[in-house]
């Protein structure tokens, strides 16, 4: 039997959990008064947001400290997917909170083995790592695609094939896979054997694998540039560089973190370009605002990673993947795959009309709810311009560079919400460019 002195221990112990559970927070902290100025005081400066702070969302509308109402066409990035507050969202997060938030990879769980059973139905995939972000997933995938071509054809198989303008993430060895010399500057020794060579230029592409095929484990790939200013990839790029991978033993790695979810039209991008890939990455609408990001690739490549080779505290945690799940099934639906596609013919239309009255941009292009405004010659270089301006019109948009307007609203925002945030846009247009 227990000691006196064991029992109470066991009853300290039984209060402290009892008390920890009934800690009052004080409400003054909870609303401790913060402002835009606060950032600039307690943020490391890696970023110049918005004079304004958003307080609360619903669908594509969000309000901000003094209750002003913005439409969004940027959804947190390309991030919230089915907009802000979705319930159903709600319901699956509330759900899993009462069950489980966290248990490492020491063990697994339902929610992450049930949203890798989706995607790996869904797409060409066998297996599937579970991350935080698309910089960590693309760090996992340029490792797989390393460690296999290392362990299959021997150590001088590194080269990894990029383009210039792309973007794959933040983690040094991501950001030197990236195309833009401005993100990897002052990090060095960036790692080594990287070549970056034209987007779409297929005869690029040739020459390099005449050149160093035997070298070359990778070529990674957005199937359409994204930060680099929202240019499609052919389907006869696209094509090209999937038939050199596979003469050259090499993995065509496709970067789908912006470009997948549906916001093309279709689950992910790669399906509506004749091509498929060996290793493909996932994040932003993947969780729909809630932090996940996945690698998906076939079992055969899948097993250059045994036990121990790369790993994550949180990727797979059950709050993510529970919603994720929820995100995945309201988007892998003919309602909502459609819908992205007639949205993106409403918002070429309205473009259009607002460039006939105007004569401000250069090229509209994009695919499905993900498009592109390049401005005209005599407005180059002002985008950022445009966002301030569209801020101060009520309208959240994007940039991609400093010539490209981008507009990556959510999958389901409505008719009215377009309608609205194009007018906006014609606004600020006519504020700034005059």
């Amino acid at each position: 039997m227990p000691s006196s002195t064991a029992k109470s221990a066991a009853l300290s112990v039984a209060k402290l959990a009892a008390a920890s559970r009934d800690i009052a927070i004080p409400r003054g902290h909870a609303e401790l008064p913060v402002t835009r100025e606060t950032f600039d005081q307690v943020m490391v400066p890696c970023f110049a947001p918005a004079p304004f702070i958003p307080v609360r969302g619903e669908g594509s509308r969000v309000w901000d400290q003094a209750g002003r109402m913005y439409i969004d066409f940027a959804s947190g990035v390309a991030v919230t997917a089915l907009g802000h507050a979705h319930p159903a969202m709600i319901r699956a997060l509330e759900e899993q909170a009462r069950k489980l938030w966290h248990v490492s990879n020491w063990f697994t769980n339902e929610p992450a083995l049930r949203l890798a059973q989706r995607l790996v139905d869904a797409t060409f995939a066998e297996r599937v790592f579970f991350c935080n972000s698309g910089a960590e997933a693309n760090e996992a995938a340029l490792k797989l695609a390393r460690r296999y071509a290392h362990d299959h054809f021997g150590p001088h198989k590194t080269r990894i094939v990029s383009t210039h303008n792309s973007f794959h993430g933040r983690t040094l060895f991501t950001v030197t896979a990236g195309g833009q010399a401005k993100y990897a500057m002052g990090f060095g020794p960036n790692p080594a054997g990287f070549t970056h060579l034209p987007y779409n230029d297929v005869a690029a592409l040739q020459t390099e694998f005449a050149a160093h095929g035997d070298e070359i484990c990778a070529v990674i790939l957005e199937p359409m540039q994204g930060e680099g200013g929202m240019t499609p990839g052919t389907p006869d790029y696209l094509q090209a560089a999937r038939r050199l991978c596979s003469e050259h033993n090499a993995f065509l790695v496709l970067d789908e973190i912006q470009s997948g979810m549906g916001r093309t039209g279709t689950l992910f991008s790669y399906m509506q370009k004749g091509v498929v890939p060996d290793i493909m990455t996932s994040a932003k609408g993947l969780g729909g605002g809630f932090p996940v990001g996945a690698m998906l690739t076939t079992g055969e490549i899948a097993s250059a990673f045994s036990v121990g080779v790369h790993g994550t505290t949180y990727g797979g945690n059950p709050l993510a993947c529970a919603v994720a799940s929820v995100v995945f099934d309201v988007i892998n639906t003919t309602e909502v795959l459609d819908g992205v596609k007639a949205r993106h013919a409403l918002f070429m239309e309205g473009l259009k009309a607002i460039n006939a009255r105007r004569r401000v941009f250069r090229d509209l292009r994009g695919e499905g709810v993900w498009l592109g405004c390049e401005l005209d010659e005599p407005w180059r270089g002002r985008s950022m311009d445009v966002l301030k301006a569209a801020g101060d019109a009520g309208l959240i948009v994007l940039v991609a560079g400093p010539d490209v307007v981008r507009i990556a609203p959510s999958l389901v925002i409505s008719l009215d919400e377009i309608l609205e945030g194009l007018a906006r846009l014609e606004t600020a247009l006519g504020r700034v460019l005059v």
